[in-house]
Parts: C-alpha cells; sequence; structure tokens
C-alpha cells in the first residue's frame, strides 16, 4: 500500500458479503444440476431472479442502465473462467 493509498473495511465487508452471495449462487446451480437442471436453465431463471431484484431495489431505468455495460464486460472477458494454472 503507498501512502495514498488507505485501507477501507467497508469496502474489504462488501467484498466479503459478495465473495459469499457468488459462494450461495454457485451451489444453488450445482443443486439444480445434481437433480437434473440444465446449466442454462439455471442460467436463465437467475439472470431472471437477479434482475426482479435490481428492478425492485433501483427501479426499471437504472437496472436498465446497469444492463446496458453487460455486452462489453463479456466482449472483455469479465465473465470468463479461464483454467487455474498448476504449480
Amino acid at each position: 500500500m503507498t501512502e495514498f493509498e488507505t485501507h477501507d473495511p467497508a469496502r474489504d465487508s462488501d467484498q466479503e458479503a459478495k465473495r459469499a452471495a457468488l459462494s450461495y449462487v454457485s451451489e444453488a446451480f450445482a443443486e439444480g444440476c445434481l437433480d437434473g437442471i440444465d446449466g442454462d436453465c439455471m442460467a436463465q431463471a437467475a439472470l431472471f431472479a437477479a434482475f426482479q431484484e435490481l428492478v425492485q431495489t433501483y427501479g426499471e431505468e437504472a437496472t436498465a442502465r446497469y444492463a446496458e455495460g453487460f455486452p462489453e464486460r463479456i466482449r472483455g472477458g469479465t465473465y470468463t473462467v479461464r483454467p487455474q494454472a498448476r504449480h
């Protein structure tokens, strides 16, 4: 950390909550797939539920503006899972 950087405990807490949430969603995907539900079906249902929550929380216009950035992030590899290097 440089002298200009500060430690923000609130940001750490937010990142921890996001990691926990992703873990819950990943577990739900795994359980659904184990029950025979197609991964694509799970993904579409998760997106629908996520957008419902965002619209309820922030409204339709703010959610639409947020979603406008998805094509660039998708093409830029934000959601691409790359194999981890083995040591």
